[in-house]
C-alpha cells in the first residue's frame, strides 16, 4: 500500500494572523505532510463578515515560517488572477519555501467573492471553460520562468465534475482533490480512470487527495481502502487561533 499522507487546511477565516501562523507551525511540529489555506475573500461559514485573509500573500507568509510540509491552497480560484500571474506567484512561493509549493486550482463557485470584488460570475460552464483555457497557459508559463521552480511545483486540481473537471485532471493534474465518502470517491475515480485512458495518461502519476471533516475522522480507513493516499482535514478559526485536536487525531491515526 502507498504511504498515507496527512494534511490540514488552516482556513484563513475567523482568526488573527498570529493565530494562523501559530497553527501552521504547530501543524508542522505535529508532523503533517501538507498545509493548505483556501482562496476566498469572505468567510464561508460562521459570521459572514468575520475576519478573513487573502490567499497568495498568506501562502508567501506560510512559506517563510514553515520548513518541511508542502504548502498550497485548496484551491486557488482561477477567476481571480490571470494564469501567468498564478504560475509566477507560485514559482515565487516555491522559492520562498525551498521547493515545497503546490499549485492548487479550481474553477470557482462562491458568488459573493465575485460580486464584491468586481469579477464576472457568469455560469458554471463559463468558469470551467476559463479553467480549461487557463491550465495550459499555467504550464507554459512555468516552463518559461527564470529562475524555474526549485521543486516539481505539482498542479492540484480541485473538483469532481465528470465531463470537464476530471478530464482536466487527467490532462494536467499531478494531484486530484475531492470530497465525500468512499463510495463517492470510487465512482468519481472510475470516471477519472476512463479519462486517463482516453488521453493516454498514466493514472498512477496522479496523487489522490481528499477532504475529511473533523467530525468524520472515522471514515479515514474506508477512504484509504478505496485508494486515497492523502487525507486533508479542514479547520476554521475560533476567534483568535485554531483548535488542532482533530489534526492531532488524524496524525496519530496515520502513524499507528
Amino acid at each position: 500500500m502507498a504511504s498515507i499522507r496527512v494534511g490540514v487546511q488552516v482556513q484563513p477565516q475567523h482568526a488573527d494572523y498570529d493565530g494562523m501562523r501559530r497553527a501552521w507551525q504547530d501543524a508542522e511540529a505535529l508532523g503533517v505532510d501538507s498545509i493548505f489555506c483556501w482562496d476566498h475573500f469572505y468567510p464561508l461559514y460562521g459570521e459572514a463578515d468575520g475576519k478573513h485573509f487573502e490567499a497568495i500573500s498568506t501562502l508567501g507568509a506560510m512559506a517563510s515560517v514553515t520548513e518541511r510540509a508542502q504548502i498550497g491552497a485548496l484551491v486557488i480560484c482561477n477567476s481571480y488572477r490571470n494564469p501567468e500571474l498564478l504560475a509566477d506567484a507560485h514559482r515565487t512561493i516555491d522559492h520562498i519555501s525551498g521547493g515545497r509549493a503546490i499549485l492548487g486550482i479550481g474553477a470557482g463557485w462562491f458568488q459573493r467573492d465575485y460580486d464584491e470584488y468586481g469579477y464576472e460570475f457568469g455560469t458554471a460552464p463559463d468558469r470551467l471553460k476559463d479553467l480549461k483555457a487557463g491550465l495550459p497557459r499555467i504550464k507554459d508559463r512555468i516552463g518559461k520562468l527564470n529562475p524555474p521552480p526549485i521543486g516539481k511545483l505539482p498542479i492540484l486540481i480541485g473538483g469532481s465534475g465528470p465531463k470537464v473537471t476530471l478530464k482536466l485532471v487527467a490532462q494536467y493534474g499531478d494531484m486530484w482533490h475531492g470530497f465525500g465518502d468512499a463510495e463517492t470517491y470510487k465512482g468519481k475515480n472510475e470516471i477519472l480512470l476512463q479519462h486517463c485512458q482516453d488521453v493516454g495518461r498514466d493514472e498512477t502519476e496522479i496523487e489522490r487527495t481528499w477532504g475529511i471533516q473533523a467530525d468524520n475522522l472515522g471514515h479515514a480507513d474506508a477512504l484509504v481502502e478505496a485508494g486515497i493516499t492523502h487525507l486533508i482535514v479542514g479547520i476554521g478559526g475560533d476567534g483568535s487561533g485554531y483548535d488542532l485536536s482533530a489534526l492531532r487525531e488524524l496524525v496519530a491515526w496515520r502513524d499507528q
